[in-house]
This record gives structure tokens, C-alpha cells and sequence, in this order.
């Protein structure tokens, strides 16, 4: 076993010359509320003169230095921008001079480091790229500078987004060790997008983005007290962002209310010739904020998942209680609905996944200039530097899926049978026979505690519908059980995320479930 190569030692030196301790130590307190200021009031204090956008990524850095690695030591942030404090004083000059670049000048964001960065490491949290500086900035990078955001940094993430090994405690990566629940930082943020759901519940910054195969941007919100918002597939390009599976990768808004998780899609989504699922779609145009603020749930149809119900007690009373709230509204509930085909689609989902991973994962490391050109590459890499990259689980995922060869046809036939059996004869058959509007279920249960020996300890859910179908999920808080957030699920058809969203933002009015982690 080889744990002093050159190649680790250099490895390491490029991820702690922008290590969030470091960078945020010349930060020093601002009298902003980070708890209260998400995407809409901030950008109404940006406007009338109240905040500057200096001020807000200088009080973000000082709760990072405080927090991150000191603390509670959340280890959502795995490298920040070293110039977000210059860009923050460019924008406010912008701003003076009466020029905005778009609806997120000025704001501070904090991205997933599985999306290409031009000016800072992507690593997927492996340190066998922890050297990798990419040559561009992903499509839905590109998309938030030209808005105008201030990139305060990359979130760290489950490794490899959660497919390396069965035995996996979400939220740790060997670049950026474990990620904790704001919460209670003994439990697990869920994953794969762990860093950005506890950096944006930390207040660290006022929107995230994540990315999801099957629950990683769903769970992960849930867990930490957001909203979370997976699109339909298509709705947002994946052109530089390391895959998981073509047939189900998405990125999307992490967020603290629904209004500002649709202003963030809709400044990420839109074609992008680098990504075909993208111009397959026509999106139509954002409804305005006045939507999502008058919102009703009067007349909506609403079925019930009662499937995905049942694993834990106090999640279901939570549940119960949110469905007499929804009826008190004026929706009118169908209980139960029953998706025929659900225990049929995992192991489908699971064969699309291995053969894609290894088929993208070898095209993203070739194009992007990666120091290791394979997926056999890197597990030979992961092997020879083992105390570092495996101290706690190993990376039979990734040696499956290695073993699996090229896209076969027993993988065209899994990959048609999942679709089919989530969308036309599970999301979309049920939708009809009862002529709803909506799905929904709960999006997860209480956190549990971190444990490496073991592993994570999942409870239920109501991501793998929605993520193998290609439709749009959005969790939205509902309660808590002894202070741990638990979300609800609202599932609908191809291309209906407006109406999702809007669905939601009513909820959301209904029920304002949030309340910030007490942090400092």
C-alpha cells in the first residue's frame, strides 16, 4: 500500500490551497440575518440599499469559518472561491452604476463540486481528482455567473455521488471527510448533494445546487429542513457535470422556500446543444412571482402513495395530519393510489445505472482532461492509496460496474422496462385513471445517526418513481420528529414542474414548516 506518492502529496496541496478554514479566517462578522435571508428578501435588500452583496458573502464566510471546520465542523464546504469577496465588491459596483447582469446579481451560491468549475478543483469529493481543474465551467455554472451570482464555493458530497460501495455513509468523501446535519451533527445529511443540503440549511449561502440520479437532491433536502427540487429530465443541461447514469442525471435548486427554488431553475434550465435530452423539450416560460404567492390548493387533485408509507411511525402520524390540512384547503384527495409496477423497478433501475456509470464515467474523464482517464484507472488508483480513499468502505459499485462491459442488450431492455414501468404505466397511469394533478408521499424519514462501520440506515421514500420516470419532485418541509426534519413529496407528470412548483408553493403557504438549525 503506497500512502506518501508524489501524486496524492500534490493531490492534497491543490484542495487545501483553497480549503475553507483558510480562506474564510480574514472574514469578519456582519449584522445580517443568514437565517432569514433567502433569494427574494435578499434580493429586495440588495435593491433598496439595506445589504450589499459584499456584506452578505462576508457574513457567509465568517459562519463558514465558524462552523465548517471549527464547531459543529459540518464540512459542507469543500473548497471556496478565493475571489468571492471580489466578485461580491464588482457586483455592488455594478450595481451602482445602475447595471445588473440578471436575477441573481450579487447573490452568493454554493455548488456541488460534481460540476465543472474553470477556476476551482472538481473532484466528486475522490481524492484522485483532487488536482482536476476542468477547462470549462459546466452549462449550469455558466448560467448562474451570467446571472450574476457570486459562486461562493463547492459543497462537498457523498464520494462519487454515492455510487462506490454499498456500505457508504452518505456525506463523506476522502477530500472532504464527513458532512454533518445542522440539526444535530451525530446524524447523517443524507446525500449524494450532503454539502449543499447542510451548507444551505446552515445559512451559509441562500441557494444550492444539487444534483440527483435517485433521491440525492431530494433526501438530502428533506433531511435538512429544505426545499429541493428535482426537474424533469431535459430541463437542465448536465454537459459537464460528472455522471452517474445519462438515463437519470439531473441537476437542480436546493433552497429554504419554493419561490426561490423555481427563480433558480429558471435561470438554470434551458437548451444546451452539449446535452440532447435538453432540445428534446420545450419549457414553457416561468409564471411570475404573483403565481406562487397567490397559489391555491382549492380543486387540486391530489393522489396518495400509500406504498411508500409505513417505515416509520412518527413520519406517518406527520403524513396523516398533512392530509387533513390539505383537505381543509380544498384539494380534493384520492387515498390510496397504487403504482402496480413499483417493486419491479429497482432492479431494473440498478442495471441502467451500472452499465451507464462505467460508459459516462470513461467519456467525462477523457474529455474533461482528468488525471485518471478510466473508471479501471481509478480504482487501481483507489486500491494503491487505500488508508486514504477507503478507510471506511471499499468500491464494489465501482468494481460492478467496471465488470459490466458496454451497453449490452440486456441493459437496452432494463433501461426500456424501468422507463415504462415508472412513466406511462406507474406515474402517468395512475395520474389518469384518477384524473389528478399530483402524487405525493413522504420524501424520507428522521435522520440517523452517522456511522461508518455500518453504513447508512435509510428509512422509505418517494424519489425512485419520479427519478426513473425522468419527472419532476419537489420536497417541501412538512414537520418534525424530536427536532429533525421530515419532507412532503409532490410528484408529477414529463415537463409539469411550473405546476409542481406552484402546487408546492401553496403547500408551503399552508404549512410553513421550516425553522432554521441553531447555528452560530
Amino acid at each position: 500500500m503506497t500512502t506518501g506518492s508524489p501524486h496524492l502529496a500534490l493531490a492534497l496541496a491543490a484542495l487545501l490551497l483553497t480549503a475553507p478554514a483558510t480562506r474564510a479566517a480574514e472574514a469578519t462578522p456582519y449584522p445580517v440575518d443568514l437565517d432569514r435571508l433567502g433569494l427574494i428578501e435578499g434580493r429586495a435588500q440588495l435593491d433598496d440599499g439595506r445589504l450589499s452583496s459584499e456584506a452578505w458573502v462576508q457574513a457567509a464566510l465568517a459562519r463558514i469559518e465558524r462552523n465548517d471546520r471549527q464547531g459543529p465542523e459540518l464540512r459542507a464546504v469543500l473548497t471556496l472561491a478565493p475571489d468571492a469577496l471580489e466578485v461580491a465588491r464588482h457586483r455592488d459596483a455594478e450595481r451602482q452604476a445602475g447595471t445588473l447582469r440578471g436575477p441573481l446579481h450579487g447573490v452568493p451560491v454554493l455548488i456541488k463540486d460534481n460540476l465543472d468549475t474553470a477556476d476551482l478543483p472538481t473532484t466528486a469529493g475522490s481524492l484522485a481528482l483532487a488536482a482536476h481543474r476542468p477547462a470549462a465551467d459546466a452549462f449550469v455554472v455558466t448560467r448562474l455567473r451570467e446571472a450574476g451570482a457570486v459562486i461562493l464555493g463547492k459543497a462537498n458530497l457523498s464520494e462519487w455521488a454515492n455510487f462506490r460501495s454499498t456500505q457508504s455513509s452518505s456525506g463523506w468523501s476522502s477530500a472532504g471527510g464527513q458532512t454533518r446535519n445542522p440539526y444535530d451533527p451525530t446524524r447523517s445529511p443524507c446525500g449524494s448533494s450532503s454539502g449543499t443540503g447542510a451548507a444551505i440549511a446552515a445559512g451559509y449561502a441562500p441557494l444550492g445546487i444539487g444534483t440527483e440520479t435517485d433521491g440525492s437532491i431530494v433526501c438530502p433536502s428533506a433531511a435538512n429542513g429544505l426545499v429541493g427540487f428535482k426537474p424533469s429530465r431535459g430541463w437542465v443541461s448536465r454537459s459537464g457535470i460528472i455522471p452517474i447514469a445519462e438515463a437519470q442525471d439531473t441537476a437542480g435548486p436546493m433552497t429554504t422556500t419554493v419561490a426561490d427554488a423555481a427563480a433558480l431553475l429558471a435561470v438554470i434550465s434551458g437548451a444546451d446543444p452539449a446535452d440532447p435530452a435538453t432540445t428534446e423539450v420545450t419549457i414553457p416560460p416561468a409564471p411570475d412571482a404573483a403565481t406562487f404567492e397567490k397559489a391555491s390548493l382549492k380543486g387540486v387533485r391530489i393522489g396518495v402513495l400509500r406504498q411508500n408509507l409505513g417505515f416509520h411511525p412518527g413520519v406517518d402520524a406527520i403524513f396523516e395530519r398533512e392530509l387533513a390540512r390539505l383537505r381543509e384547503a380544498g384539494a380534493e384527495i384520492v387515498d390510496p393510489v397504487r403504482i402496480e409496477g413499483l417493486p419491479k423497478i429497482g432492479e431494473a433501475e440498478f442495471t441502467v445505472l451500472l452499465h451507464e456509470f462505467r460508459d459516462g464515467l470513461n467519456r467525462y474523464l477523457v474529455d474533461s482532461g482528468a488525471p485518471v482517464k478510466s473508471l479501471a484507472e481509478l480504482i487501481a488508483w483507489n486500491r494503491e492509496h487505500a488508508e486514504q480513499a477507503m478507510p471506511w468502505f471499499a468500491q464494489e459499485l465501482l468494481e460492478r460496474a467496471e465488470a459490466t462491459g458496454s451497453l449490452t442488450q440486456a441493459y437496452q431492455t432494463a433501461r426500456a422496462d424501468a422507463r415504462r414501468l415508472a412513466g406511462p404505466e406507474g406515474i402517468d397511469a395512475a395520474l389518469a385513471a384518477h384524473q389528478l394533478d399530483v402524487l405525493i408521499g413522504p420524501s424520507n424519514g428522521p435522520a440517523w445517526k452517522i456511522d461508518h462501520v455500518n453504513g447508512d440506515h435509510y428509512g422509505g421514500g418517494s424519489s425512485r418513481l419520479p427519478a426513473v420516470a425522468g419527472y419532476p419532485h419537489l420536497t417541501v418541509p412538512m414537520g418534525y420528529i424530536h427536532g429533525l426534519p421530515v419532507g412532503l413529496s409532490i410528484i408529477g407528470p414529463a415537463n409539469s414542474d411550473w405546476r409542481v412548483l406552484e402546487i408546492g408553493a401553496a403547500y408551503e403557504t399552508l404549512n410553513p414548516a421550516r425553522r432554521a438549525p441553531v447555528i452560530d
